[in-house]
């Protein structure tokens, strides 16, 4: 069983500062609320900081999770509402069909692939302009099992030559990053490119797409990239990227 959980963090606690500032002691605390160590590696998660007053970090994991500890430490402990929310992900993971149609949001950290840069490091291999991380998006959008329509009212921003907003593919990066910090325990340096993607897709492989959804897209999953949350692309938030409410039962 597969779960999305999302909670919302309180960016005036102490903790939540320094979890907010780096990605290495957010996965951290992410793992806190997993029980089983074997099923670590496969966790994903990712923050989104819309309202900075109210990031919201979701999760995804094999087994349903226990955020207790972090809602206390980072979270908005005794505040009126739900502090995290946890809902089986397969009611969404059924839906997916040839053809069907979703609003996507996903966080990912565009690398070049080229073999022969295989062992260097990410921030080697990282794609730096908005051109060239959308243009990775967009080539490996079919592996991942889905196609990028194209735009219907020309708002989403393309960023690629020789493409008029109309024509243009229905997707556009909202935030971009960069990031550095040390490995934990052994003081490795680490520099984290990132882009965050929204748009619609057309699903073209329900296999892949699935594949895509839980094991994550690109590298440095660790660090909060490659999880894809989906919602109905009719939605009055087009680019929100889902709620879990949305992710669970309206997709």
């Amino acid at each position: 069983m597969t779960y999305l959980s999302h909670i919302p963090i309180n960016p005036l606690r102490a903790e939540s500062r320094d979890l907010l500032a780096c990605p290495r002691a957010m996965r951290g605390a992410v793992l806190g609320g997993i029980s089983d160590p074997s099923e670590m590696k496969r966790v994903l998660w990712r923050l989104d900081a819309d309202d900075p007053q109210r990031p919201l970090l979701f999760v995804l994991s094999p087994s349903r999770p226990d955020w207790t500890r972090l809602v206390e430490a980072a979270g908005w402990p005794g505040a009126a509402g739900d502090q995290a929310a946890t809902r089986e992900y397969r009611p969404l993971l059924t839906r997916l069909a040839i053809n069907r149609e979703f609003a996507f949001r996903v966080t990912a950290s565009p690398v070049r692939d080229d073999p022969g840069e295989s062992q260097a490091p990410d921030d080697d291999r990282a794609h730096l302009t908005r051109a060239q991380q959308l243009g990775w998006f967009l080539e490996h959008a079919p592996t991942w099992g889905f196609a990028i329509p194209r735009t219907r009212t020309g708002s989403a921003t393309s960023g690629l030559d020789g493409c008029s907003p109309r024509s243009a593919p229905d997707v556009r990066i909202t935030a971009r990053s960069r990031r550095s910090f040390t490995e934990s325990g052994r003081g490795v340096p680490v520099t984290l490119h990132t882009a965050t993607f929204e748009g619609r897709l057309l699903v073209t492989d329900v296999i892949l797409l699935t594949q895509a959804i839980l094991k994550g897209i690109g590298p440095n999953k660790a660090y909060g990239c490659g999880l894809f949350t989906l919602t109905h692309p009719h939605s009055e938030d087009f680019y929100s990227g889902g709620t879990l409410n949305e992710a669970g039962a309206s997709a």
